[in-house]
């Protein structure tokens, strides 16, 4: 392997690419997670169905999901 040519993008790249996130505005303004999903193109019963297919420690508890609301809160 020749290192000597080596080239190093000057981009930065997404840590995800070719995936959009949307933040709770967007999701509100759209009226609500199922009227999103279907404006998405997604069926809300198969989210039902993939959620139950989650391990349980997939989820926040209580108090996590408090903390990441108010983490959110703190930053806008």
């Amino acid at each position: 392997m020749n290192n000597r040519n080596i080239k190093i993008s000057d981009e930065i790249q997404a840590p995800f690419p070719g995936r959009k996130s949307y933040s709770i505005a967007e999701i509100l303004a759209a009226g609500g997670a199922t009227a999103f999903a279907s404006k998405m193109g997604k069926s809300p019963e198969t989210i039902e169905n993939r959620l139950k297919k989650l391990p349980k420690d997939a989820f926040l508890t209580k108090n996590e999901a408090a903390d990441a609301i108010e983490t959110l809160n703190e930053s806008k």
